[in-house]
């Protein structure tokens, strides 16, 4: 995650994403209050040495709790009624 120096997020706010975009780069989940179901959120993944994957990548939970990659479409691109969530827990050791 980027080293950022951000204020307090404003948890219970909504926004749109390019306010909620440091937060999200930081750690922090996001959702909207638009989404078909309770549950949903999206997280940035950055690899580490053991993934598959060489570049950050988003995926989102779905209402069923899996985790598929994402892609923003035009009307998530253009919505006011994202919010933050608690930023993401690291993976405990193994």
């Amino acid at each position: 995650m980027a080293d950022i120096n951000l204020e307090a997020p404003p948890l219970g706010q909504t926004m749109t994403l390019d306010r909620a975009l440091p937060y999200f780069r930081a750690g922090y989940r996001l959702s909207r209050s638009g989404w078909n179901g309770p549950g949903q959120f999206i997280e940035l993944q950055v690899p580490d040495e053991h993934s598959k994957m060489s570049l950050p990548y988003v995926f989102i939970q779905t209402v069923d709790g899996n985790l598929v990659p994402w892609l923003c479409s035009q009307t998530d691109f253009l919505a006011s009624d994202w919010y933050i969530l608690y930023p993401s827990l690291p993976e405990p050791p193994d």
